[in-house]
């Protein structure tokens, strides 16, 4: 596999071996003593799936206490990714990184702790699945804003399809003293 850093330290693109033939194709889509190998060393507890159509956008969460490392990787159509940094004092603070993520590219972005994902759907209909470093904690989630200005991300989509809590999330700006702290 190849691990590819991005301009957000942790932040991180995995490219998976992919063996095709004129059957198909296999892949490993996590294998532990191989990713830390390459240099990610940690343990995931919760693996979680959603399906969603065109338009869909999930996002942007984050839990504080219970922080989540995720491992993103798409088994149906296509989607538009994003980490974004929220770690207060952090040098790349309200910084976001973005990858599409295809069931057919096979590549998989790796969320650390402490940073808030989302993602838009740009296929009929898309399923992603992430691993989990930590439970979800529903009472211990962030929803920010997913056209925060301070963040800026340039979505491929002008009116997204939202879930309630989406669309009530708040700005960095408001809850910037729920925001986690840079750790060195």
């Amino acid at each position: 596999m190849n691990i590819v850093t991005t301009a957000l330290p942790g932040v991180l693109l995995i490219e998976p071996d992919v063996f095709r033939d004129e059957r198909g194709w296999f892949l490993e889509t996590y294998h532990s003593d191989k990713y830390q190998e390459g240099g990610l060393s940690f343990s995931f507890v919760q693996d979680n799936c959603s399906s969603s159509i065109r338009g869909t956008l999930r996002g942007l969460h984050a839990q504080i206490v219970k922080p989540q490392g995720k491992l993103v990787r798409v088994t149906k159509g296509e989607v538009f990714d994003v980490a974004v940094d929220i770690r207060r004092g952090s040098p790349t603070f309200a910084s976001w990184e973005s990858m599409v993520l295809t069931a057919e590219n096979f590549k998989q972005l790796y969320i650390p702790p402490g940073f808030a994902h989302g993602f838009c759907v740009l296929s009929d209909v898309a399923e992603v699945e992430y691993k989990c470093t930590d439970v979800y904690a529903p009472g211990d989630e962030l929803s920010i804003a997913w056209n925060d200005q301070q963040i800026g991300i340039n979505w491929p989509l002008m009116s997204p399809l939202l879930s309630q809590k989406d669309a009530a999330g708040k700005s960095l700006q408001l809850l910037w003293s729920q925001l986690p702290e840079y750790q060195i």
